[in-house]
């Protein structure tokens, strides 16, 4: 089974560093995993991807134009990656941030409000580990521990006192977005 990841929003949110801590998450799972980030000009503000392929076998190439999940954290994203999603895909998206949900049917169409669920933690610098937690949990592929160990991987020393917080961000993802497809199930 091979899953390829597309996590795209604007520099400074945590973009390249959520789809570090998938491919680690992912390393300690024993699969297979490639990583290919893409910038924009910009440090801060400007548009920033990364593409994660996670597979049980290994992987020929880390270059991929049609995707099985995208993470979207702002409307831009929305907006431009959503056709690459392959029919029977999954488009997770930040609902604090997106105005203009997806509007294609032959996906799951999974909303996060990560930036709320954020602010409610008092660190809105977590909303995407908020959103890490909602796309494990649909990506069913990368486990809660595995992703912690990964937090110890993917950030600086001096922020491991952070780890923890990360970790309820994590599980605050997946419990929103279990809601949410329990929700749309009894629809």
């Amino acid at each position: 089974m091979i899953d390829e990841v597309l996590i795209a929003g604007f520099g400074g949110q945590g973009i390249m560093l959520m789809g570090k801590l998938l491919a680690y998450g992912a390393i300690y799972e024993g699969l297979e995993v490639t990583f290919y980030p893409s910038y924009g000009p910009e440090m801060r503000g400007g548009t920033a991807n990364c593409t994660v392929v996670v597979s049980d076998q290994r992987i020929g190439s880390p270059v991929r134009n049609h995707f099985s999940h995208l993470m979207a954290m702002n409307q831009a994203s929305v907006d431009k990656f959503s056709e690459r999603v392959k029919p029977g895909g999954v488009i997770a998206y930040n609902q604090s941030l997106v105005a203009r949900p997806p509007v294609r049917t032959d996906v799951m169409r999974v909303a996060i409000p990560a930036n709320r669920i954020a602010m409610e933690l008092n660190a809105p610098q977590s909303a995407n580990m908020v959103a890490m937690g909602g796309l494990a949990h649909v990506l069913k592929r990368v486990s809660v521990p595995a992703l912690v160990k990964g937090l110890m991987r993917v950030l600086p020393q001096y922020r491991h006192d952070a780890i923890a917080l990360n970790q309820t961000a994590i599980q605050r993802g997946i419990e929103a977005v279990k809601q949410v497809l329990v929700a749309e199930e009894g629809t």
